[in-house]
């Protein structure tokens, strides 16, 4: 029996899979459907990272090229910089053996203090022998101002004598035509007037010498008196140079004196530093001097008390040549052979002494030095000083020995002078 059915509608096997497909999203379909939505907050972040980094890098710049324009331009530092000072050598000034040292390395000492002393004895001899001399000499120059005195009188008596002879002459010349006076008496007359008169010459020449020897002086101006006393003086210092003392106040350092050494003139034996007038020795490279003028403030750091304490300064004086051009061995740049280096010029920096005083520096010590070259009204080399009405550096510790010299001649003089007190016999 045939049975009519309508249309097979089931589906195929291949149908089922293509419906299947398009029914069903692809995993890339479908991340690329997530991720659009999401994508416009992601870039908004990085854009306002990117805004926000390139803020600061503009106000990081802004205020670098402000800091510069405004301070760092007018500043220029260095390292490379360290105390300097004057170092005093002792020498002795006359030749002796070491009996004895008064100062040791470190020691405090005063201008005039002694450090060291010589074997006196030698010294000690001469300088007796050269005071006895000019006792001496004192008293033979009394005896020039008492042959003059003498030379006086007996100028007078032979012009007593010479008129006696003239008037024997003219009374016997009166009586010879009378024959009363022989011509052998008148001739033996005449001869008595012509040795008057010889030793009234004699006498008017030794006069003549006694007083160019003490004409328009005193004893103690006279040349002789003078020589001894140079002798004293001279012995005196002498003897005086036996203690070497301290030309400046300041501490001892580098003592390399011995007891018992023979020491001669200009032999080292110690040094003195006075460190109150230490200044500091920037070496700053020559890119950097442009605009340093002399006068312009400093502000210093020493490692020794690092950035806690800070000394003011000013520029006292630019170097007159780079550390090579006065160098040893300086360098043969016309050789060829050579390699461009940035030169550096040394700068001395004066500090305040207060602060000196305070916070004390020793020499050699590395600084910090850092120099304010806004005001550039100063000159760049030192200019001409007036005359000083005293020298820059001075001692006296010398002087008063001479000073004592002086003394002592005057006593010595004055204990070999007459007791009289007239002005005469005191001349």
């Amino acid at each position: 029996m045939t049975s009519e059915t309508g249309p097979d509608t089931t589906p195929s096997r291949d149908d089922r899979a293509a419906s299947a497909a398009t029914a069903t999203p692809s995993p890339d379909a479908t991340a690329a459907a997530g991720a659009s939505p999401t994508a416009p907050a992601g870039n908004g972040r990085r854009r306002r990272a990117l805004t926000i980094l390139a803020t600061v890098a503009l106000a990081a710049g802004i205020g670098w090229a402000a800091w510069y324009l405004l301070v760092a331009r007018w500043h220029q530092d260095t390292d490379d910089a360290y105390v300097q000072g004057n170092v005093v050598s002792i020498v002795p000034q006359a030749m002796g053996t070491v009996v004895s040292i008064d100062a040791d390395e470190g020691m405090r000492v005063e201008a005039g203090q002694a450090l060291a002393h010589l074997d006196p004895n030698d010294a000690q001899v001469a300088y007796d022998q050269a005071v006895a001399n000019l006792a001496g000499t004192v008293r033979q120059v009394r005896g020039l101002y008492s042959s003059v005195d003498a030379g006086q009188a007996e100028l007078a008596a032979r012009r007593v004598a010479v008129r006696q002879a003239r008037e024997d002459v003219r009374r016997r010349e009166g009586l010879v035509a009378g024959g009363a006076v022989s011509g052998e008496e008148l001739a033996h007359a005449r001869d008595m007037l012509a040795g008057a008169e010889a030793a009234l010459s004699a006498s008017q020449g030794e006069l003549s010498r006694s007083r160019a020897l003490v004409d328009a002086t005193e004893i103690a101006g006279q040349p002789q008196v003078q020589a001894a006393a140079a002798q004293v003086r001279q012995a005196w210092l002498e003897l005086q140079r036996m203690a070497i003392v301290a030309p400046v106040s300041g501490h001892v350092a580098r003592r390399e004196v011995q007891l018992g050494q023979r020491v001669q003139p200009g032999t080292t034996l110690m040094t003195i530093v006075p460190l109150e007038q230490v200044w500091v020795e920037a070496n700053f490279k020559e890119t950097q001097l442009t605009d340093m003028r002399i006068g312009q403030p400093v502000e210093v750091r020493a490692d020794l008390y690092g950035g806690r304490v800070r000394y003011t300064g000013t520029v006292a004086s630019l170097g007159m040549g780079t550390g090579s051009a006065f160098s040893l061995l300086p360098a043969q740049n016309a050789s060829g052979n050579w390699i461009k280096i940035v030169q550096r010029v040394p700068v001395r920096i004066e500090l305040d002494p207060a602060q000196l005083a305070e916070h004390p520096l020793r020499l050699g010590l590395s600084m910090h030095v850092d120099v304010s070259v806004r005001d550039q009204d100063g000159p760049v080399l030192a200019l001409a000083e007036p005359a000083r009405a005293a020298p820059l550096l001075s001692t006296d510790a010398y002087a008063r020995q001479l000073a004592q010299a002086d003394a002592l001649i005057a006593r010595t003089i004055e204990h070999n002078l007459p007791p009289a007190t007239d002005a005469t016999a005191r001349r």
